[in-house]
């Protein structure tokens, strides 16, 4: 079985057994200010321009981490507090190049503020949706490499997730889009290119826009 099969069957099974016990009798939630963590599972990916030169061939798997700070405003909405740090690659090829495929860094800093809206609890389980926006900053910028990255991305961000009650804590598998807005391409006159060959120009070159999208499978713990 390979790991993602085992990873469906795994959280099949972890819905299930907690589905069909009793009620547990954590009710943290119910407290007007209430605290967390956060691991997860990321892939980035670039919206290119001109989008017949480049692409992102390859999605690669990265790692999340969060604190999760959330405020009781209703029964069934909370607003939501979680910055998180994300650590991603994407792979970009080049048509009809003589350049060969580029991995593009990132370690962007996610500073976010959600609204959740919940549906009604249904023995250990309660269901949710979840939208909202805000910042990027990406710690891993680096100028010697061909592609560089600007700090700054302003970003909206939905998802859905399900709470599953334990007896002292509960577990939340998310799932999230986020869009960024800004043009992350640092071009060349906006740079120092000391550090990089006239060759490993062209990689910018060829590009006049990247915008950030980025995919999470998070597991809050609460």
């Amino acid at each position: 079985m390979n790991k993602k099969k085992f990873f469906l069957v795994f959280v099949g099974m972890l819905f299930f057994m907690v589905s069909v016990r009793a009620q547990n009798s954590y009710h943290g939630d119910e407290k007007p200010i209430h605290f967390g963590f956060s691991l997860g599972f990321n892939t980035m990916d670039f919206g290119i321009g001109p989008s017949n030169v480049a692409e992102v061939s390859t999605l690669i798997p990265g790692f999340s981490v969060g604190i999760v700070s959330d405020l009781l405003i209703s029964r069934y909405l909370n607003l939501r507090f979680t910055p998180t740090l994300h650590f991603a690659e994407r792979e970009i090829s080049y048509a009809n190049s003589s350049l060969a495929p580029i991995r593009v860094s990132s370690i962007p800093m996610s500073v976010p503020l959600y609204i959740k809206l919940s549906a009604e609890r249904y023995g250990n389980l309660r269901p949710y949706i979840i939208g909202g926006g805000g910042v990027y900053f990406d710690l891993g910028r680096n100028s010697e490499k061909p592609i560089l990255l600007r700090t700054f991305d302003p970003f909206v961000e939905v998802g859905v997730g399900c709470d599953i009650y334990f007896s002292f804590f509960k577990l939340a598998p998310e799932l999230k889009f986020a869009l960024g807005f800004n043009n992350m391409l640092t071009p060349l006159d906006e740079r120092d290119t000391g550090f990089i060959s006239e060759s490993d120009k062209e990689y910018t070159r060829v590009l006049n826009k990247l915008t950030s999208r980025l995919i999470t499978l998070t597991f809050n713990f609460e």
